[in-house]
């Protein structure tokens, strides 16, 4: 029996229907959510981000509404916005966003390093004798009578005035 071609349903591989209803629904979903990391952003690290100026002027409204439906509306008003721009556009954005956030993680890691190596300088003098042969221009007897007044503060149980100032003294050496 012969088929008309006519009368014959297409196949699903015949039809090129794009994306389907849900992936388009989760890129809507992930182009606001970073809107909302956008919008979390220091105005001057916002400037810096390659996009349309409507959008920036959108993005950086965010923080003035209060009204939790007002938030949720703007942040679906941001997410339409976000669906306008291409993958070439979003990717230069997404490049830029993680350059910045990498900057922040880095400092964040600079200073817990710096926060360790305080709490070793006043645990034990081992420490110190390290740091001084690190820096030997550094005004030792300060930092040696920093250590010691965090010492007898944490005996004492008293506001941790010195321990901030070795922070601050080691932060200025550049380590």
């Amino acid at each position: 029996m012969h088929v008309n071609e006519k009368n014959r349903t297409p196949k699903k591989e015949d039809l090129d229907e794009g994306p389907s209803k849900s992936e388009l629904k989760r890129q809507m979903t992930e182009r606001q959510k970073l809107a909302e990391v956008l919008a979390a952003l220091s105005s001057d690290a916002l400037k810096t981000i390659p996009m349309d100026e409507a959008i920036k002027t959108a993005i950086a409204e965010t923080p003035k509404i209060k009204s939790f439906e007002a938030i949720r509306r703007h942040k679906q008003y941001l997410g339409k916005l976000m669906r306008s721009l291409d993958e070439e556009e979003l990717g230069a954005i997404q490049k830029r966003l993680d350059a910045i956030q990498g900057v922040s993680k880095a400092e964040t890691a600079k200073l817990h390093f710096l926060e360790n190596y305080r709490d070793k300088l006043i645990e034990n003098d081992e420490a110190f004798t390290n740091l001084i042969e690190k820096f030997p221009d550094m005004d030792i007897q300060n930092m040696r009578t920093l250590i010691r007044n965090a010492r007898k503060e944490k005996e004492q149980n008293k506001p941790p005035k010195a321990y901030r100032e070795i922070f601050r003294a080691l932060k200025d050496l550049g380590l």
